[in-house]
């Protein structure tokens, strides 16, 4: 697999530049650059309430938090501004469609639904970058 860097330094196989298009590469490069790797609190509310501290070496994960753990392929349905539709689907089963919104660069809203074991599941996320991995 061949590998490239587009011009905001997201890095994907040329591949799926091509399937892809740009235009849906650049939100996945937006969400890298404003949404960086770190520490990230994430929880069901707003005001940060009970959220749960990650280490997020990508915070594309967020959009399957229900499927994290698993082996999952996800593509890129609409982009426009700061939002993002996302659709995936895990190895194994279990499948979801998410809404994420960068509402600022260190803040982040994801409305997710889907199929995880036996039955649908539907909430809202929000995290918030708290830093760098290693820190408390």
């Amino acid at each position: 697999m061949l590998w490239a860097r587009d011009e905001r330094g997201f890095v994907a196989s040329r591949v799926r530049l091509r399937r892809a298009g740009a235009a849906r590469c650049r939100v996945r490069a937006d969400l890298a650059a404003r949404g960086k790797p770190g520490l990230w609190d994430v929880g069901l509310s707003v005001t940060g309430n009970g959220a749960r501290r990650f280490c997020l070496a990508d915070p594309m994960i967020l959009s399957q938090w229900e499927h994290r753990g698993g082996a999952c392929t996800r593509v890129i349905l609409t982009e426009r501004d700061a939002t993002a539709t996302v659709h995936y689907t895990c190895a194994g089963g279990g499948f979801g469609q998410s809404v994420i919104t960068l509402l600022t660069p260190r803040s982040i809203r994801v409305d997710t639904q889907g199929i995880a074991g036996d039955g649908p599941f539907a909430y809202r996320l929000y995290a918030r970058r708290a830093g760098e991995c290693g820190q408390r």
